[in-house]
């Protein structure tokens, strides 16, 4: 009996020691990837993503706020492990960062007050460190460009007059336009492979591959499932 209680026990333990603390950085002013509820707690799209992969590698996962321009730098010093922050996956980050597959087919499109003629458009806002920032900076020099840090600031601009336009990922740019009714879309969608054309990704530091690998079995798990479209239908369907 005490041999078998010996067992049940150290079996116990090693299933404890077996679950890997996974600490993940975000910028959480990102709706519908990321907020902050009434709560302070941070929630959305990326946060249930990254829980059902933590469940499904038996990993326990927390996340902490950090600015979306600071989240490559805080990987290379270690300051925690993983971000999945709506980050898109680019050949100047991949330099820099090991990416997981895609969890997110990305695009980007413009965004303005109703019955704005983009020929009119003239200075555009975008979010600081982001391929929509390097987008706009790159391909189009005509326009004058004010970044943020956050896209609520954005907002209160765009409604005051001192920007004509803002720049974002879709999902974003709907829950925008869901919360503030006098905004549309204007323009065409941009699907730029060089900015936008290899999806949204779970970053970590370029030396943690194993991590990556975790991720990557964990998401690919989570999309045969179906737990992924679960989560996808709760935060991306228009209600």
């Amino acid at each position: 009996m005490k041999k078998t209680l010996l067992a049940t026990l150290l079996l116990s333990a090693a299933v404890s020691a077996q679950a890997q603390d996974i600490k993940f950085a975000m910028e959480p002013s990102y709706p519908p990837f990321e907020m902050t509820n009434e709560k302070g707690e941070i929630i959305g799209f990326d946060v249930d993503v990254a829980n059902a992969i933590c469940k499904e590698i038996q990993a326990n996962c927390t996340f902490q706020s950090q600015p979306f321009d600071g989240l490559i730098q805080g990987l290379k010093q270690k300051r925690f492990d993983a971000t999945i922050s709506g980050m898109g996956i680019t050949e100047a980050r991949k330099k820099q960062v090991l990416f997981s597959d895609p969890y997110f087919a990305s695009s980007a499109a413009f965004i303005a007050k109703k019955g704005t003629d983009f020929a009119n458009v003239k200075t555009i806002g975008v979010q600081n460190g982001t391929t929509y920032q390097n987008y706009v900076a790159k391909e189009k020099p005509d326009y004058t460009m004010k970044s943020y840090a956050s896209y609520q600031e954005a907002i209160l601009d765009i409604q005051n007059g001192r920007i004509d336009a803002i720049f974002g990922d879709v999902p974003v740019l709907v829950d925008m336009i869901t919360k503030t009714p006098e905004l549309a879309f204007v323009g065409e969608k941009i699907d730029n492979p060089a900015y936008f054309g290899n999806g949204l990704g779970i970053a970590a530091n370029l030396k943690n591959q194993a991590l990556i690998d975790q991720l990557n079995k964990g998401l690919a798990t989570i999309k045969a499932n179906g737990e992924y479209q679960k989560i996808y239908d709760k935060w991306m369907t228009v209600k």
